[in-house]
């Protein structure tokens, strides 16, 4: 079975997932996660980091994710630890991208 780990930027936060498949959505500038892959609670210990995930995402079968949100995706050997991180109060070197990608239109001036 493959594994993709993704990490996008949802809302301010820092993403990391891990899912069965990864693909190129039915919708133009989306990518489509299919088959999210979490830990199995066999002991007595949770981490609140994936769990809060799991609520988050409970129930959901697909999510699609705009395309410039994705920071990356790699397939690895195995399933690792799912997490959100509050990327201001992370010293992290990741930045997000900008809110928004298109800049509008100039309009001509009618008096030149």
């Amino acid at each position: 079975m493959q594994i993709f780990r993704i990490t996008f930027i949802n809302q301010g936060k820092l993403y990391e997932l891990y899912a069965e498949s990864v693909r190129q959505g039915e919708f133009y500038g989306f990518v489509e996660i299919e088959g999210l892959v979490f830990e199995q609670t066999s002991s007595v210990v949770i981490d609140p980091a994936e769990e809060r995930l799991r609520n988050e995402f409970k129930g959901v079968n697909r999510t699609l994710v705009p395309m410039h949100a994705i920071i990356r995706i790699d397939q690895v050997e195995k399933k690792g630890q799912g997490k959100i991180v509050d990327i201001e109060n992370n010293s992290s070197n990741v930045t997000p991208f900008p809110g928004a990608i298109y800049a509008p239109e100039k309009t001509p001036d009618k008096d030149s």
